[in-house]
């Protein structure tokens, strides 16, 4: 089984970090987060310094198989998020 941190967990060590209360805790982490969503909607890039990048990308159309049938299918064009670790990141998790 994979070990996960959830929002609720990071939350509880913002509290615990900082001592201030559960709310302003979930309400900062909140914020972080709607303001990442916001600058990537906007086709900005987010660079926390020692952590990584997030940025936006476009996959371009492309065929594909269904591996049930081996039939192929059209993958549609779309924009995702991507995330490029730093080298603090790297260095931490060797």
């Amino acid at each position: 089984m994979v070990a996960k941190i959830t929002k609720e967990d990071l939350g509880a060590v913002i509290v615990k970090s900082t001592d201030c209360s559960k709310k302003d805790a979930n309400d900062c982490l909140n914020a972080i987060i709607s303001e990442i969503t916001k600058a990537l909607k906007a086709g900005k890039d987010v660079v926390l310094t020692g952590f990584g990048t997030f940025s936006v990308s476009k996959r371009k159309a492309r065929t594909g198989r269904n591996p049930q049938t081996g039939a192929a299918i059209k993958i549609a064009a779309k924009t995702v998020a991507r995330f490029k670790a730093g080298k603090g990141l790297k260095d931490a998790v060797k």
